[in-house]
């Protein structure tokens, strides 16, 4: 019995602060979510720098998802979410985006942006329940989806 319990609390998502020491791991389900992947050095950089948040959801031993912004005057950048496929549609991309709004408050962010593609359907649904709304669109931003448009998304956290 104690087996299968250790084995339920290893399959339970724990919410952390990224760093570092992650963006291997990053790198690699960054790779399976988006056509333009980010490198390891990539990930290394931007979380070695001081106005960079990022949080990640480990389950198991494994990175399951994880979310990055970056900090500029009181406003925030959310620049990359991914979730594991297999873990997709099961929560876990909004309890990530729910903390990660948390701790951007808490370090004074009163505004957080970011752009998602038009045809992201999923993403688009995840960003209206937390309160996201439209306050732009860049025609054609991502070419690798057929020239899919961009849409600036906000949220007022203060």
């Amino acid at each position: 019995m104690k087996r299968l319990a250790r084995l339920f609390v290893r399959g339970r998502p724990v919410l952390s602060q990224a760093g570092p020491a992650d963006a291997r791991a990053m790198a690699a389900l960054h790779a399976a979510s988006f056509h333009r992947a980010w490198s390891d050095g990539e990930f290394a950089d931007l979380l070695a720098q001081g106005d960079v948040v990022a949080d990640r959801v480990i389950v198991g031993r494994w990175l399951a998802g994880f979310i990055l912004s970056r900090i500029a005057a009181g406003e925030a950048e959310i620049l990359s979410v991914a979730v594991k496929p297999a873990r997709r549609g099961k929560g876990l991309g909004r309890s990530l985006l729910d903390q990660h709004l948390r701790r951007l408050a808490g370090r004074g962010v009163g505004t957080v942006f970011l752009e998602v593609a038009e045809d992201n359907w999923p993403a688009r649904a995840l960003y209206r329940r937390a309160g996201f709304s439209d306050v732009g669109r860049r025609e054609g931003y991502y070419p690798e989806a057929k020239g899919a448009a961009a849409l600036i998304l906000r949220r007022d956290l203060a």
